[in-house]
């Protein structure tokens, strides 16, 4: 068995709605939601679950273990959820479009798709390589109604993995954060720690508006993007981890060594390798030396446009929806190549300087106002195509793992799960569970570009695996 090949059964479907009565109403969604396309994100945790009994595997028919064990972490996840929504009714709505064609957020509790399943697999045995084999089409929904959809299912060893598909319409992954650590408490019957804002006037556009001209090149009305470009390789998703020691000597080489004056995160110089990475993949391209590779970080705009002000800055800790940007370097793929780690890395550093602004997102808020009610996009979420190769990096290192615990104990695992559906790739550094320091990686690359990466830098991106995450029960030593 390589891992991803079992079979998920559902037993139950359901809808849980959120426990006290929503007043149903309108939600505009603000200037910054309206920049994301209608792409769906999914994330899941895994939890090891001890069971005394036999080989460690649970009999899936047996009703009255079913009712004691799992059934009892459902009736807690079912009524963690029904309480958080009260606070989170977002989640609990629908997307629906105004009379202009633009999406809006109806509030009317029309509930969560909530499935309890079942898999014929292990913990120990899940491929978490390839989430493309294991995760997507198993242990995630597909959500088909509402803004949320959670699929919780029990493994044969007794395990449990949650996963949840939310629209990113709604939220980006600082809210879903928000919303999943208040889901834990409230299974656990504690207080929220966080009360979500709605408040959409801190986003409001200025009037006049103003915005700096080099926004229409990072943004750009969906029907100026070339149709997609069908090529031979193909968007894959593979989960790494990076060790602690490999980041900071990437971080080392990205500061231009030990005596550098400039000392570059963690996260630039991660990034600045994989852009050397995709632009070699990129060289056996036809006209390689014309060509450019586009690398995008993805920016949180909370503390930004907080700027010093402290009762903003507790408004925006708290503001459930989008508040990103994505701003993109370009260069050529000879360049990148050929340069060092450090220069590709003070690259990163210097466009990414212009979008780490109050005034930077404030003029991405006017420059969408200008051009309402025609739907915009990131550019480079459409840009991967013959000119060359992109992608997007997003940040996960402020994914709060550990504190999503519903009551029978920290994760061993929690990953986003995004094939965006974009031209582009999409890669997200995450904080390892099981080592302080090291990251999990998940890449959502082209085959080829995964495989040069493999290829030529193995001793950096490490295939995840049941071992790393110390899920395998070794026996013990027989001297």
């Amino acid at each position: 068995m390589n891992g991803g090949e079992f079979m998920v059964r559902v037993r139950r479907k359901e809808v849980v709605a959120a426990v006290l009565p929503v007043q149903e109403h309108w939600l505009p969604l603000s200037n910054l939601d309206l920049l994301l396309p209608a792409v769906d994100v999914s994330v899941f945790f895994c939890y090891k679950i001890d069971i005394p009994h036999g080989d460690g595997d649970v009999d899936v028919d047996d009703e009255e273990k079913y009712f004691r064990g799992f059934g009892s972490m459902v009736r807690a996840l079912k009524r963690g959820m029904a309480e958080a929504l009260v606070s989170y009714y977002a989640f609990g709505g629908e997307v629906v479009s105004n009379s202009v064609g633009e999406a809006e957020l109806l509030c009317n509790n029309r509930g969560v798709d909530f499935m309890e399943a079942q898999a014929d697999v292990r913990l120990d045995g899940l491929n978490f390589y390839n989430p493309d084999l294991s995760i997507e089409g198993k242990l995630v929904p597909k959500k088909k109604n509402g803004v949320l959809s959670v699929q919780v299912t029990e493994l044969k060893c007794g395990g449990v993995v949650v996963g949840c598909t939310f629209d990113h319409r709604i939220a980006d992954a600082y809210s879903a954060n928000l919303f999943l650590v208040s889901w834990a408490e409230m299974a656990q019957s504690k207080p929220l720690s966080v009360i979500p804002s709605f408040r959409r006037s801190l986003l409001n556009p200025r009037h006049p508006g103003f915005y700096n001209p080099s926004l229409d090149d990072m943004y750009v009305p969906i029907s100026s993007l070339p149709p997609p470009q069908p090529g031979a390789d193909h968007l894959i998703s593979r989960l790494y981890y990076v060790s602690f020691e490999q980041l900071t000597l990437l971080q080392t080489l990205a500061s231009g060594g030990g005596g550098g004056i400039r000392r570059r995160t963690k996260l630039e110089s991660l990034s600045a390798f994989l852009w050397k990475m995709v632009a070699k993949s990129a060289s056996v391209m036809e006209n390689a030396e014309k060509k450019t590779c586009k690398m995008g970080i993805v920016v949180d705009g909370r503390g930004r446009l907080s700027s010093g002000d402290d009762d903003k800055t507790a408004l925006m800790a708290t503001y459930f929806g989008n508040v990103l940007s994505i701003p993109f370097g370009e260069k050529i793929i000879g360049e990148l190549i050929d340069q060092p780690l450090s220069w590709v890395a003070d690259e990163v550093h210097e466009y990414l300087k212009a979008a780490v602004t109050k005034e930077h997102f404030l003029g991405l808020i006017d420059w969408v106002e200008a051009h309402r009610p025609e739907p915009a996009i990131a550019k480079i979420y459409g840009k991967g195509s013959s000119d060359g190769p992109a992608f997007v990096v997003s940040s996960g290192q402020m994914f709060p793992v550990a504190k999503v615990d519903f009551g029978w104990g920290k994760p061993a695992l929690g990953s986003y799960h995004f094939p965006w559906g974009g031209d582009a790739g999409y890669v997200m550094p995450m904080p390892s569970p099981a080592r302080d320091g090291d990251w999990l990686v998940y890449l959502h690359l082209l085959k080829g570009q995964i495989k040069l990466i493999e290829d030529a830098a193995s001793h950096i991106f490490r295939p995840l695996t049941s071992e790393y995450l110390k899920l395998v029960d070794f026996p013990p030593l027989i001297t």
